[in-house]
């Protein structure tokens, strides 16, 4: 049997003070529980937190609501050592999904003069931002509906800013808004969104250039999808409850410290407070998730279907070894203190816990939204110094051969990505090389800086063309055999 370290909580009464866009698992097992330390060692305060959903899952806020909003987490340090978490730090749990009330009780407590902070975990694609340009997408539904109806909005960024508009014509102040997803200069891309969508010139729009705080974030912990398996595990635990989550025992936060209406201690606990977040967030998306992408798209390729059977592949782990070291590492600048080498080994122990059961598919979702940050930018930054990118190259052509083929020995699969229909009319007219470029000149994804070098292009066309003659698995021994 594991051994289980409980940890109780303070459950005194706290009044609101930050509101959390996005109640999904990775938000109640990383900033709630930075939260409730903070809220364990202060008791009743002004820190309390609301979070919502702004479009699935109804039924874990009926659960939360049922609960007191309560929940458990169970932190992972391997099968046999567990911490078992309580968190009462959330006062409130709201679902906006469908409009109308709900998502006005959400728009009032935002523009609540108690609320200090917004923060938000709605994925990269939530922002509704072009992944190779950042600015926003105009021909997004969100965003034709917000632009024409602002004070009914559904994005996350239109409804920060209709609760902006409101403080702006209540004489509030504004509230800091925190982005907490895995986006480069995820804090000016927030901005970006928000004033995508303010009338330009307008009192709104120059009082929130003038008073709004955007601070950019990095946050680490791998955290995976909630399953039957997560829940049969729990229950082994003796945890029965329906709105718990699984994550491993690592936890990382490295915050811009720029809060005009104050903030949390959050230094006390753990969090890390920096004047530039950037060289972290990059060494995370490069290091960690770019890592994750490969093993993601690769490991599938080779007939994986968790995190830990990928990085268990001798030939498929030098692989990762090798992109860390050769084409994620060397585009870094960080400050002195920080080893890249060791926290590159830190990561392919990470990605060994068995315990967790990470699925490559949850990974290999939304990749049109990820890619960017994740392996183009490095790419484009390894050309020009004129280093190789045969890692990423085999990366993208998996990514590729994931968009348009099923899987190897299986029947074909869901493409969960917002440029699904467009890969299945690739899919459906073209076929190798003209396949390969038809996605390489998708302007979404692809930075015209990096798509129009022949370098580039010919490496993408060689690792594809490589593991439709061979396989996966043969092309992951050629990478060996050269490492």
């Amino acid at each position: 049997m594991p051994v289980i370290q409980p940890v109780p909580a303070v459950a005194a009464a706290a009044e609101i003070g930050i509101v959390h866009l996005g109640l999904g698992a990775f938000h109640r097992a990383h900033q709630a529980v930075y939260l409730q330390r903070h809220h364990n060692r202060h008791g009743e305060g002004p820190w309390g937190l609301c979070s919502a959903n702004l479009r699935s899952n109804r039924t874990l806020v009926e659960q939360l609501c049922e609960q007191q909003c309560r929940y458990s987490v169970a932190e992972y340090r391997d099968r046999e050592q567990v911490t078992l978490r309580e968190i009462t730090v959330l006062r409130e749990a709201l679902y906006a999904g469908d409009g109308g009330a709900e998502l006005e009780q959400l728009l009032q407590r935002m523009a609540d003069p108690q609320t200090r902070i917004v923060t938000l975990t709605v994925t990269e694609k939530g922002y509704c931002l072009s992944p190779a340009t950042g600015q926003l997408r105009l021909q997004d539904p969100g965003v034709i509906h917000d632009l024409a109806h602002p004070q009914a909005p559904r994005t996350a960024p239109g409804i920060v800013l209709e609760a902006l508009r409101r403080r702006f014509q209540a004489g509030i102040p504004a509230f800091t808004v925190l982005c907490c997803d895995n986006m480069p200069d995820n804090g000016q891309r927030t901005r970006q969104a928000v004033m995508g969508l303010a009338v330009k010139g307008s009192e709104l729009a120059l009082w929130i250039g003038q008073h709004v705080a955007f601070p950019g974030c990095m946050v680490d912990r791998i955290v995976p999808a909630m399953d039957a398996q997560a829940f049969s595990d729990l229950q082994q635990l003796g945890c029965q409850d329906p709105a718990a989550v699984v994550c491993e025992s690592f936890s990382q936060w490295v915050i811009e410290d720029h809060f005009p209406q104050g903030r949390p201690d959050w230094e006390l606990d753990g969090v890390q407070m920096v004047a530039d977040v950037r060289p972290f967030e990059t060494m995370k998306l490069r290091m960690l998730n770019g890592s994750h992408s490969l093993l993601a798209y690769i490991g599938l390729l080779a007939g994986h279907e968790t995190v830990f059977e990928a990085i268990s592949d001798p030939d498929l782990l030098l692989f990762i070894q090798r992109y860390m070291a050769q084409e994620a590492a060397p585009t870094l600048d960080m400050p002195a203190q920080i080893d890249v080498t060791s926290y590159g080994r830190d990561l392919c122990a990470r990605f060994a816990n068995d315990s967790l059961q990470h699925r490559l598919r949850q990974i290999a979702m939304d990749g049109s939204q990820k890619l960017p940050q994740r392996w183009l930018q490095g790419a484009q930054a390894l050309l020009e110094a004129g280093r190789d990118v045969d890692c990423i190259a085999l990366g993208v052509a998996a990514w590729i051969h994931y968009c348009t083929r099923p899987l190897p020995g299986r029947e074909a699969h869901v493409v969960d990505d917002p440029l699904s229909a467009t890969f299945a009319d690739l899919a459906g007219s073209l076929d190798g090389a003209q396949r390969v470029d038809a996605f390489l000149d998708l302007e979404q994804v692809f930075p015209l800086a990096l798509s129009a070098r022949p370098a580039f292009r010919d490496a993408v066309q060689r690792a594809y063309s490589a593991i439709e003659q061979a396989g996966m698995a043969a092309q992951l021994k050629t990478f060996a055999a050269h490492n």
